[in-house]
């Protein structure tokens, strides 16, 4: 990688770390609000759907902006929003001002992936490791995150813990602001100079770009992060909370503190899905998307059938079957993320990845919500079929874009 190359890298890789470190610290803190706060699961989950879904939403506007504006302020102003929003979060007196901070804080973080990713594509030349180094830092903070939050609630009050987590992303907004990068050195290297064919300024434009990306194989590809997005949220959401009622993760006392182990087993199954991306990233410079999608899915519908059956088998069998989930579960991500880039026009990445992170996170949420009402009023198996019945979607939406290409 040369200079730049590596400068946009650091820059993204610090980004995508604080954003996912806030989005997965929220199922530890939840484990907290649900004994603070008098609410069922089904409402809490609804809450924090609502702020997934704008993490999801914004993300097409954020496309849009990425094109138009660039990146890099894009991406300063989304860790300083997250900061102050997690900062009101610590203030929170009631379940209703958490959901404000929440909405804020997806309103802030969506602007990030069109934004990261499109810089990614269009300055760095080594594209397929970049996404790779991305992917990993991304998963840094997935797994970190929830490390860091679970500890400081072993010392500090759900609130500290929330401002103490808004710190880091303020000098992350200071280094985004200060940084010196070309966004546009691979295009720039292939048009002549043209830094941004075809970005969309208009709604008209937005339209004509929308239409061009779903007459083509993009519409594979979008019901394929759909389905990424449901499972995602579908699993995660709850998971420290389904963890916790196997008997092997009862609560323990520590120095006059309650450990919750499940927190820590869900931890360690995001810290796997470094793993997870990693090989996703090299793999999306080796092998077709379309096959690696069709397989991952095929891996994870199976693995929600047997999450409840090998928890029940004893310990090991279950830490296996864990690190198995994160490890497919992250693995996807950056071979879809490859897929548009190989699908799509240069002018509308931003609006490619916009929509992108629009299926994820915004359609996705809904995956969250509807594991709430499923763990409310029916049970686990439930919330597992559903997720094996999303998963098997996911591939065969994978076999329809292999036969496509």
């Amino acid at each position: 990688m040369n200079r730049n190359d590596r400068a946009i890298v650091g820059l993204v890789m610090l980004a995508h770390a604080m954003v996912h470190t806030f989005e997965l610290s929220i199922p530890i803190l939840m484990t907290e609000w649900l004994d603070v706060f008098p609410v069922t699961k089904a409402t809490l989950g609804l809450v924090v759907g609502a702020g997934y879904a704008l993490f999801g939403i914004g993300a097409l506007p954020g496309g849009v902006l990425a094109d138009a504006v660039g990146s890099r302020r894009l991406i300063a102003f989304c860790l300083a929003g997250m900061a102050g929003s997690f900062l009101l979060l610590s203030l929170a007196p009631t379940a209703l001002v958490v959901a404000i901070a929440l909405l804020l804080w997806g309103i802030a973080a969506s602007v990030y992936h069109p934004s990261g990713l499109t810089l990614i594509s269009k300055g760095v030349t080594e594209r397929g490791a970049g996404l790779a180094y991305h992917g990993i830092a991304g998963n840094v903070g997935i797994a970190l995150g929830p490390l860091a939050t679970a500890l400081l609630l072993l010392v500090f009050d759900w609130e500290t813990t929330a401002a103490l987590l808004a710190v880091p992303a303020l000098l992350g907004a200071v280094v985004a602001l200060r940084i010196d990068v070309d966004e546009t050195a691979v295009v720039e290297a292939t048009d002549g100079g043209t830094s941004r064919p075809g970005a969309v300024t208009s709604l008209p434009e937005f339209v004509a770009g929308a239409k061009r990306l779903f007459v083509g194989s993009f519409v594979f590809v979008f019901g394929v992060v759909i389905m990424s997005g449901l499972y995602y949220r579908g699993v995660l959401t709850f998971l420290p909370d389904v963890i916790a009622g196997f008997d092997a993760f009862e609560p323990t006392a520590v120095f006059g503190r309650t450990m919750e182990p499940s927190r820590y087993v869900y931890v360690g199954l995001l810290t796997v899905g470094m793993a997870g991306q990693y090989v996703g990233g090299t793999l999306s410079d080796r092998v077709r998307p379309a096959r690696a999608i069709a397989a991952t899915y095929g891996a994870l519908a199976a693995l929600a059938v047997l999450f409840l059956p090998v928890a029940n088998a004893g310990l090991l069998p279950f830490l296996v079957l864990a690190a198995l989930l994160g490890f497919f579960l992250f693995l996807v991500q950056p071979v879809y993320q490859a897929a548009v880039a190989e699908l799509t026009p240069t002018g509308t990445r931003g609006l490619s990845y916009g929509f992108v992170y629009f299926g994820t996170f915004g359609i996705g949420a809904v995956g969250g919500a509807l594991a709430g009402v499923l763990l409310t009023y029916a049970d686990e198996w439930g919330l597992f079929l559903f997720l094996a019945a999303v998963a098997t979607v996911g591939s065969i939406l994978g076999v329809a874009l292999l036969i496509r290409e």
